[in-house]
């Protein structure tokens, strides 16, 4: 016989009104409800807090001084590993510190996202392997391996895009010198900023080194299960769910906790992560924080039913069993205040729950006559007894995880579709902007009857719900909040059928016989859960998981567009003319030195009719700065200025001048003209001139520019209002961090702007480094940042590696700041760094990707090859190092100079690349042309090359230099015609990649170019 089913709630779904059958569309539009609850946080979280303790930033190093002074004669001890295990009894002994401690959570939110795995799966293979490790690809399911002195890279999630893995491996190299998983508190509280010891005796755990993995301490990994509180194990979610090895995901948790910052990680803890690159780990840290917020939520939840009185232990046991933030809502949800109450609460506060139970256990005893009470509502005739018995069982069947376990698969195995379809609100509209269209002509209504035009695909939509597309779910979302579209997602009549008839015949099965009337309440039962809260469910369940894929996809290919945009070579070595073109307010210039100093500014107004007199002004300026480059904004008037150009150019007016012009996106050249930071580095300009500097400054040094500008505004991706914008906003400034701290800083000519974004700094760091920087002089070693205001030993290890001190930057300050140097220890607020011995010698290891506490290990090895630290970048240092690469493996040199190979790599690439290395060397510059062609002269079938200029979720947009960017259609890019480096990631092309394209069509009326990819240039 059927056993008897739960009569809790149990795992997770959502609904929202229960009293009512609600329509497809109005279930549709309630997933924003998802936020409206947003209870008080729980207070009793010491034991978390002091856990996550060891994660603070050097601010809260004191006070862990005065709690535990006796902490630091910790690492004397053989077994230093298992001091931080078990740090629960001392949260009651620092009361005081747990405010200080609030800012260093790991645990944040992070925004409605489903808890979905990222596109990237690797399976560890072999624990015997240590030069090495098997990964397999979800996807694609191929093998990759590393062997000899090169590093492998994922491919299909190559943070940079660069084929060549040894040239990757230039700049994100160097391997670990914690391999091991626990935390070493004492070296932020010790403030110790030593980072010299040999890398293979700080690693507790020797077996992490090279993609091995690190078992996690049981102790470790139970104290982070605690602190969640849930019951689930949060490194083994974590794995399923960003399908990554449970290794990786505790070293990452791990490295996280100590607030390591993703470029950190990425290039000097690679064996740690497994290789993955910086995209792959921000989609781990993403889950992370989601099952963090989830749990934080959990608790909240959890204490304010325990307040209202109705908390019962399995209720809890269910809420910690959540998984996602709509299964918790779903349980949450008949509790909250302010919600109806549900039927079936009213029903069990009628006491009908027992008879629930007796209809299931054993209905031949069931009388629904003995539950009738005359005057009472809800009991006062068999008919309403049977309803409110039948209300509670549908409850019941509702939260069953078994149940709902069962409609899934159905679901799974049937064709479900959405739809859409235009609104009658819509409908309305349109028709009285065609009736005012005659006596008012122009205006405001009838903009708004394009807005509805431009979702005319999706007035008559149907698409299964395995093939939509992302960006057909974000234009759908987007028509259905502007009311223009009404959506609903469509599920077959057998899957009720189907439903209905297992849940009578099995899981809701009365273990006795019941008569013919008791099985009519079953049946009824049934379907009303099925139409009244299970349906909407799914239907909400659809549309969030596929609005959650929508959106990550959106903001990856955000990501990748903004990644390179960032890293498009400099123009260096000669003066630049910025143009800001227009036609009533002139064309705004400016005239820039080859180090981006502002030389001369002015309005020239090329297009009036005095055209001749402006030319010659044009001409005097660009003969007297010998400007040979032009760089013009694609805004209003571009291709007119583009023409007038183009036209001096041919007649070689500007002779000998060999002059040469480009085009450049100017979106967000505006939005900075009046920024702050615009004022603050170019207080006489006006905000027009401001603008012409920034486009020449684009193409002189994209990076530091581009890090001015919010990425929302620099023009690339599509949707950006339709996504999370918590979310975007993360995503985009973890890429400019990434760009900025993979290429380097000069530390002494960098601007404060471009500081701030390097791996561990911030705008009061930064701020900090400029005036320490005009006060003292340049910097003539990477040690003299630990004298700077704000440069704990955490901040100084996490950007070490990412500051360059170059020699022609530094040489002025031989006799400058040398007496300011010892003064700065004492204004230290009693931290102990007087006895920090700085020294002031220049140290070429300085201007190298070498981080600081691997110099020892890079002294060894020049010692080993006979060279000196003078000879970097050198052609015999590099000679040197290569007849001994040559002789022997990477490996045997490793473990002869006691280092990883990882760290050696790193250390070999910053040894033998030339001075004033640059990554972006490898990347596309901009392309500067000296003739133009129209849109006109385009035939179908004419095969061009032309430079990518954004991608989408549905195609490339390409400048072919015509005014108008082709497209691309994704149907078009096949990887029959991409590089083989490229054939493993989304779409494949990106911003400032050069293209040959075949014109399918041109549509000069609407202004449309359709191309073909015939091949990536490389």
């Amino acid at each position: 016989m059927m056993r008897k089913p739960r009569a809790a709630t149990a795992k997770a779904v959502e609904y929202r009104d229960m009293d009512s059958d609600l329509s497809f569309t109005q279930t549709v539009s309630s997933d924003e409800n998802s936020e409206e609850w947003r209870p008080p946080e729980p207070k009793p979280k010491a034991p978390s807090k002091t856990a996550r303790d060891p994660a603070a930033g050097e601010k809260k190093a004191p006070a862990k001084r005065t709690a535990k002074p006796k902490e630091p004669k910790a690492p004397k001890q053989p077994k230093a590993p298992k001091v931080p295990k078990d740090p629960k009894p001392r949260a009651p002994r620092k009361p005081a510190a747990e405010r200080k401690s609030l800012p260093a959570k790991v645990l944040k939110d992070s925004g409605p996202h489903a808890l979905a795995g990222t596109k990237r799966k690797k399976k560890y293979e072999g624990k015997t392997d240590t030069d090495g490790e098997n990964q397999t690809d979800c996807p694609e399911g191929e093998m990759a391996k590393e062997s000899g002195p090169s590093v492998r890279m994922k491919e299909e999630r190559l943070s940079f895009i660069v084929s060549d893995a040894h040239q990757t491996d230039r700049w994100a190299g160097e391997g670990s010198s914690f391999a091991g998983l626990i935390a070493k508190k004492e070296k932020v509280e010790e403030e110790d900023f030593t980072f010299d010891e040999p890398c293979q005796k700080k690693q507790k755990t020797s077996g992490a080194c090279l993609g091995q993995p690190a078992a996690l301490a049981s102790s470790k990994a139970q104290t982070l299960t605690n602190e969640l509180n849930m019951n689930w194990d949060l490194i083994e979610l974590l794995s399923t769910l960003a399908c990554v090895e449970q290794w990786v995901c505790a070293n990452i948790i791990a490295l996280l906790r100590e607030e390591n910052t993703v470029p950190f990680m990425v290039r000097y803890r690679k064996e740690m992560i497994n290789h993955m690159d910086a995209d792959a780990v921000r989609d781990v840290q993403l889950v992370y924080e989601e099952l963090c917020s989830l749990a934080k939520k959990t608790q909240s939840v959890i204490q304010t039913l325990k307040k209202d009185g109705v908390l019962t232990t399995e209720l809890e046991q269910n809420l910690r069993s959540c998984r996602s933030a709509d299964e918790l809502d779903h349980v949450y949800s008949p509790y909250k205040k302010g919600s109806k109450l549900t039927k079936a609460r009213r029903a069990k506060a009628l006491g009908l729950e027992e008879a629930t139970s007796t209809l299931m256990d054993a209905p031949h005893s069931l009388d629904l006559r003995a539950w009738i009470k005359p005057g009472t509502e809800g009991l006062s005739s068999v008919e309403e007894v049977a309803t409110g018995v039948e209300h509670i069982l549908a409850d019941m069947i509702a939260k069953d995880p078994e149940t709902l376990t069962h409609v899934k698969t159905l679901c799974e195995n049937s064709f479900v579709t959405i739809q859409s379809s235009v609104s009658k609100t819509a409908l309305k509209e349109k028709e009285q902007d065609k009736s005012l269209q005659g006596p008012k002509k122009p205006g405001a209504q009838p903009s708004k009857s394009k807005d509805i035009d431009k979702f005319h695909l999706y007035f008559d939509f149907t698409c299964n719900i395995k093939s939509i597309q992302s960006h057909q779910t974000l234009a759908i979302n987007r028509g259905e909040s502007l009311k223009i579209l009404t959506v609903k997602v469509n599920i077959p009549d057998r899957v009720k059928c189907d439903f209905t008839r297992w849940c009578i015949n099995n899981r809701w099965r009365p273990r006795t016989l019941a008569r013919e009337e008791l099985r009519a309440i079953i049946k009824n039962a049934v379907e009303d859960s099925y139409k009244r809260l299970i349906l909407p469910f799914l239907t909400r369940s659809y549309r969030t998981k596929l609005t959650s894929t929508a959106e990550k996809e959106s903001i990856a290919m955000f990501v990748r567009n903004l990644r390179q945009r960032l890293l498009v070579c400099p123009v260096r070595g000669c003066v630049i003319m910025g143009v800001d073109p227009g036609f009533r307010h002139g064309c705004k210039l400016a005239v820039l030195s080859p180090t981006s100093q502002i030389l001369h500014t002015d309005i020239l107004y090329l297009h009036n009719s005095d055209r001749h007199r402006e030319a010659e002004k044009l001409r005097h300026l660009m003969i007297k700065y010998s400007c040979t480059r032009v760089v013009i904004g694609n805004g209003t008037a571009c291709r007119e200025t583009e023409s007038f150009f183009a036209d001096l150019i041919s007649r070689r007016y500007c002779h000998p001048l060999d002059v040469s012009y480009c085009i450049t996106n100017e979106a967000g050249a505006s939005i900075y003209s009046v920024s702050p930071e615009a004022v603050k580095e170019m207080p006489d300009l006006d905000p027009n001139l401001r603008s012409a500097v920034s486009i020449g400054r684009r193409v002189q040094d994209p990076l530091a520019e581009l890090v001015k500008i919010d990425p929302k505004h620099i023009g690339i991706g599509t949707y950006q209002h339709d996504v999370s914008a918590g979310a975007l906003k993360a995503a985009l400034d973890g890429v400019v961090q990434e760009c900025v701290s993979f290429v380097g800083v000069d530390i002494n000519i960098c601007s404060e702007t471009l500081m701030r974004h390097v791996a561990g700094l911030n705008a009061g760091r930064a701020r900090n480094i400029a005036e320490w920087r005009e006060q003292n002089g340049p910097f003539i070693n990477r040690e003299q940042l630990k004298l700077v205001k704000g440069m704990g030993p955490k901040t100084y290890q996490q950007c070490a590696g990412f500051i360059r001190i170059n020699p022609q930057t530094s040489a002025k300050s031989s006799s400058g700041p040398a007496p300011a140097v010892p003064e700065k220890p004492a204004a230290r607020k009693g931290k102990g760094k007087t006895c920090v011995n700085i020294p002031t010698s220049f140290n070429p290891l300085d201007q190298t990707c070498i981080h600081p506490e691997s110099y020892s290990v890079a002294q060894r090895f020049l010692s080993l090859v006979g060279g000196s630290a003078d000879q970097i970048g050198s052609a015999g240092l590099r000679r040197c190092v290569e007849s001994k690469v040559s002789g022997s493996t990477v490996e045997e040199l490793a473990r002869t100079v006691d280092t990883t190979p990882e760290t050696l790599r790193l250390i070999i690439d910053g040894l033998t690349q030339p001075p004033g290395f640059d990554m972006r060397q490898n990347f596309g510059q901009a392309d500067f042309k000296r003739g133009i062609v129209s849109m006109s002269d385009l035939r179908v079938g004419a095969v061009l090359t032309g430079r990518v200029d954004n991608t989408t979720l549905f195609g490339a947009f390409v400048d072919i230099g015509v005014g108008r960017s082709g497209l691309i259609h994704k149907s078009n890019i096949t990887l029959d015609k991409l590089p083989v480096s490229q054939r493993r990631r989304s779409l494949a092309l990106g911003p400032g990649e050069r293209v040959e394209v075949r014109v399918l069509n041109v549509d000069p009326q609407r202004g449309r170019i359709g191309l073909d990819l015939i091949r990536v240039l490389q």
